[in-house]
């Protein structure tokens, strides 16, 4: 189940809000007593509510806005158990004082906005002690292997335990604490008001992760990455696995590039599947996995990890394929052999399309902001290399672009000014959000051919996805699924 969290000024907004759940399928609200401007009323905000509720009135020190007296407080939270609140959550320090009473359940929490404590366990055993029908554990993840001890002691639990991490890092077990036997997760109203660190919204939770679909059997996927909240990984893979009727979840995992094996070594515990790889891990990822693709070992990256038949990572390079099926859709009938390519930048995604032309036969140059990386890819591919400051003096039949100016937000940069462009040469933009960059659009406007990154985006996931699935993917599904997760983003 989700619980979402209401934290409004006046009780006027907090009476729509819940009544505005109810309609969109939410079956318990945390109302936050402690947002209000004025005394809470009890008999308003609980005498017609429209569904079961969670009574909190958070405190300053446990991250909560309460401005009241103690004794105020006390006398809220018991008046909410009179009332017959299914719900009322109360700190560790005052459960005590708070005693039992009809048919309202106790949740006696734990917050920790710093860190995830190495005593997790005697924390949670002392939680244990006050008469709990709910024991809530929530703490600051400063790493991703916080989120293992979390959801460990979340599934060894003896009292059912609400436990996850905080913050970007924290993202997995908010996902995954219902598939260890948390009763509940949280979330929020909507994503432009986040009661907490890291916190989903509730059409985020219910639509893209399918929270109250995941079981013990689900599978886990993601995508690794730092940073990786912009992803649209998520929304593409999440749908096409609704779509197929598959029991999965794919997250987003953001893991530090100096914590890459010691990270995938800890999520063992969480049996994840396969993996979407960006920034900064695709070198990093090749030489994780025990297997290795033609294309991961002539790139020397991959973006791609899945398991075998007997449990083996293997790393793909799915990139390569989805980058030349771009090129020759934008190309139609003619050949790259013998053509002129420029290309901006030299990381792993440029590796990946610079090996493919070169081994079509185009004459490759490489223009890259740092020269030495550059050059470096140059050598490595044995093509040409033009300082950055020189790249508008190249003649080119094809332009591709692997760099990440023109990007959202930063949707008025471009890479190559518009009057180094020439008629009918083909353009690529690899960035897929926006579709449509200032790059494309003055291309077009110039009479240039024009090849999408979003294109290229769709191909290589559904590349992913039939390693992760055994089975075809959805191709015009995922995009149209893919434009319209940009569509509020898009340039036209």
């Amino acid at each position: 189940m989700i619980c979402v969290t209401i934290g409004r000024t006046r009780h006027r907004m907090v009476l729509e809000e819940h009544a505005a759940l109810k309609e969109r399928g939410a079956e318990l609200v945390e109302l936050r007593l402690d947002w209000l401007g004025n005394a809470p009323d009890l008999a308003r905000l609980l005498g017609q509510r429209p569904t079961a509720v969670v009574v909190t009135c958070r405190r300053p020190d446990d991250g909560g806005r309460w401005r009241g007296t103690e004794e105020q407080r006390m006398v809220l939270l018991r008046q909410a158990i009179l009332s017959g609140a299914e719900y009322v959550d109360l700190e560790l320090d005052v459960a005590g004082k708070v005693p039992r009473y009809g048919k309202t359940k106790r949740i006696v929490s734990y917050h920790n906005f710093q860190e995830t404590p190495a005593d997790l366990a005697a924390i949670h055993e002392q939680l244990t002690r006050h008469d709990p029908d709910i024991v809530k554990i929530v703490t600051m993840a400063n790493s991703p292997i916080d989120n293992i001890r979390m959801l460990q002691l979340v599934a060894s639990a003896k009292v059912p335990t609400v436990g996850f991490c905080m913050g970007e890092f924290g993202l997995v077990s908010r996902i995954l604490c219902g598939k260890y036997g948390s009763p509940f997760t949280f979330a929020t109203f909507s994503k432009e008001r986040v009661m907490a660190p890291g916190q989903l919204s509730f059409e985020e939770m219910r639509d893209i992760y399918r929270y109250d679909e995941i079981s013990r059997e689900t599978k886990v996927f993601g995508v690794l990455g730092d940073p990786i909240g912009h992803s649209l990984s998520p929304l593409l893979h999440n749908t096409a696995f609704r779509h197929e009727k598959i029991d999965a979840v794919y997250m987003p995992f953001r893991v530090p590039a100096e914590q890459f094996n010691e990270v995938l070594k800890a999520f063992e515990k969480l049996d994840v599947q396969g993996y979407s790889i960006t920034i900064p891990h695709k070198q990093a990822a090749a030489d994780f996995a025990a297997i290795k693709t033609e294309s991961v070992t002539e790139i020397g990256a991959a973006n791609t990890l899945f398991r075998d038949e007997r449990g083996r990572w293997v790393a793909s390079n799915t990139d390569y394929d989805a980058a030349m099926s771009t090129i020759r859709l934008g190309l139609g009938d003619e050949s790259l052999s013998g053509k002129r390519v420029l290309m901006l930048g030299a990381g792993g995604v440029a590796r990946a399309i610079g090996l493919g032309c070169v081994r079509a036969g185009a004459v490759l140059t490489i223009a890259n902001r740092s020269k030495k990386s550059g050059q470096a890819l140059a050598g490595a591919l044995g093509c040409q290399h033009v300082t950055w400051e020189n790249r508008g003096a190249q003649f080119a039949d094809v332009l591709i672009n692997c760099t990440p100016i023109g990007m959202y937000p930063e949707m008025n940069a471009t890479p190559f000014e518009m009057h180094w462009l020439r008629d009918n040469m083909l353009v690529f933009d690899t960035i897929y959000n926006p579709e449509n960059t200032l790059l494309i659009k003055e291309a077009r406007e110039h009479g240039c051919r024009v090849a999408s990154g979003l294109e290229m985006f769709v191909r290589q996931a559904a590349a992913q996805f039939e390693r992760f699935a055994g089975r075809p993917a959805p191709l015009d599904f995922m995009r149209d699924t893919l434009r319209r997760g940009i569509s509020p983003i898009r340039v036209n």
